[in-house]
């Protein structure tokens, strides 16, 4: 005969045994040691902090940008509204949608390096070097017309350059 409390009971007695099957550790793999993670952190601050060796000018990212980007965001950094990186200054305080890009939106020319270091190009991310990266950075810095033609973008003198946006965010520090 069917009762309630036999039911409970055997809820009960299947429940007991499921977390005691589940308490040990199943011991796959283990924690991955500071050496191991290393090349995983590429994380670039504002103040420039973890920034890699390397150089690059404007006109050597031109020619990186025609071989790499050029397919996504067009001719110059022109684009799309969507994947534009050139232009759109003064838009951000108007009534109109803004134009988000490299010279009305980004705060700091680091965090440029850092995003096109991880994630660009988009079919191969993380395939572009060093050199590869500082010339691009410079290319489109130049486009936007923050750094001069001839000038020379590396760890030392990315954290110098000044955003035209760079005020135009609230400045966040850990710990307080």
């Amino acid at each position: 005969m069917y009762t309630p409390s036999r039911s409970i009971a055997l809820a009960l007695a299947l429940g007991t045994v499921c977390s005691v099957g589940c308490a040990e550790s199943p011991n796959l793999g283990r924690v991955a040691t500071p050496e191991e993670l290393a090349p995983w952190d590429i994380s670039i601050g504002p103040d420039g902090a973890g920034l890699p060796a390397g150089s690059g000018t404007p006109r050597q990212g031109e020619a990186v940008f025609i071989a790499k980007c050029v397919a996504c965001h067009g001719e110059k950094g022109a684009g799309k509204p969507n994947d534009q990186l050139v232009g759109g200054r003064g838009t951000l305080a108007g009534d109109q949608a803004p134009v988000k890009t490299i010279g009305s939106f980004w705060p700091y020319a680091t965090t440029l390096f850092d995003y096109v270091r991880r994630a660009m190009p988009l079919n191969e991310s993380k395939s572009l070097s060093n050199d590869e990266v500082y010339a691009v950075v410079a290319y489109l810095l130049h486009l936007n017309g923050i750094i001069e033609e001839n000038e020379t973008i590396d760890a030392r003198t990315l954290p110098k350059v000044r955003m035209p946006n760079a005020d135009g965010f609230v400045t966040f520090t850990r710990g307080k």
